[in-house]
């Protein structure tokens, strides 16, 4: 029996009408069975083992969540509308119950887990365990220990705002760009008054600097499946996925091929649209039409804009967070998290000093804590 237990939410972008399946964490990022993409050849691809998965320290739940993402469902039509609130309640409904049928792993430490989009709803999530906690009765008694966000995003005025800070210290805009925008737009780079015709004007060569660029990881190749909403100084990335056939479609040469992340997920729509492999899953039938890794469909309401209150008051409850950040993420870039983490005040334990993977510097990390009174 391993000794932690953890939920992990995946609402992998960072835009609310895309959602993406829990089986993209599974399978690319930190589960155990990740395809074989470099022997891909369109057919049912292989399955591998992965020797850094979360699960060798861990047992994990990965959910596809809200409703319409990956292989859930709803019976009716109305049960596909979901909100920031209503998402977040919805999954901890689903753990609740899911406990209650695995009792085994009721008393396992429990930490609720999610990345870019999922940042919101983790804190919220977390806050809906602590609130059930003090019910006389309500069964199970969650053992929540904390909670772990990875490029989340928190608090658009905060994360956003923090793009074109993030471009111009690395080198992606000139000095002269950055300190005109900062001053004709005040700081205030997301949504600017469309009446301030000198911050959009500032903002115009800016765009031009960036726009080539993949935003999601700075030093990797632009894609054509990843493109920024068009005309939004605010840079709000839509991530496209064209109809998955699209992604089969591979170059006639190794010259000709321009490596892509986005290319890696072709394996997962093969894998998840064969009749056996979803027989295998018990996938009901006629539940989903064809399997997407994301759902550009969903009708979404975020309606919590900020979630800085709720990282506040559970703070104060003494829960252990992990809030970490990619350097190459434009999209989510690790300053906002760096700005909001310093409004709560917290007291520096640790300064900030490298960490270390087989001998080499992985990174940078800090410790802050608050000092009960």
């Amino acid at each position: 029996m391993f000794l932690h237990y953890i939920v992990l939410i995946t609402a992998a972008t960072n835009y609310f009408s895309n959602s993406c399946s829990g089986l993209s964490s599974l399978a690319y990022e930190i589960g155990p069975l990740p395809f074989d993409v470099v022997n891909f050849d369109g057919s049912l691809p292989s399955i591998l083992l992965n020797p850094h998965s979360w699960t060798k320290v861990a047992n994990i739940i990965f959910i596809d969540f809200p409703v319409g993402t990956g292989f859930s469902y709803s019976n009716t039509s109305r049960g596909y509308s979901s909100s920031d609130t209503k998402s977040a309640k919805d999954s901890y409904t689903f753990l609740r119950k899911w406990l209650l049928s695995h009792p085994t792993f009721i008393k396992n430490r429990l930490y609720v887990v999610g990345e870019s989009y999922g940042g919101k709803l983790v804190p919220m999530v977390a806050m809906e365990i602590l609130l059930d906690s003090n019910k006389a009765g309500l069964q199970p008694q969650m053992s929540l220990q904390g909670y772990i966000i990875g490029n989340g995003l928190t608090d658009p005025n905060i994360d956003y705002n923090e793009r074109i800070p993030y471009a111009h210290r690395m080198a992606l805009i000139s000095d002269e760009y950055f300190e005109l925008a900062k001053v004709n737009c005040d700081g205030k780079y997301d949504n600017p008054d469309p009446n301030n015709v000198q911050c959009l004007l500032a903002l115009q060569p800016i765009q031009e600097c960036v726009n080539q660029i993949n935003h999601a990881q700075i030093l990797e190749p632009k894609c054509k499946f990843i493109a920024p909403k068009p005309d939004d100084f605010g840079w709000h990335q839509r991530f496209r996925e064209e109809y998955f056939v699209d992604h089969l479609v591979l170059p006639a040469s190794e010259q000709d091929r321009t490596w892509c992340r986005t290319q890696n997920y072709a394996t997962s729509y093969v894998w998840a649209n064969d009749p056996t492999v979803q027989e295998a899953l018990h996938v009901r039938k006629e539940t989903i039409g064809d399997w997407t890794r994301c759902n550009q469909t969903l009708s979404y309401k975020a309606n919590q804009e900020s979630v800085l209150h709720y990282h506040n008051i559970l703070s104060k409850e003494g829960y252990n967070v992990l809030i970490y950040n990619g350097d190459h993420d434009m999209v989510a870039p690790y300053m906002g998290p760096l700005k909001w983490i310093t409004n709560l005040n917290l007291t520096l334990v640790d300064n900030w000093r490298p960490w270390h993977v087989n001998s080499q510097v992985a990174g940078c990390w800090s410790y802050r804590t608050r000092v009960q009174p």
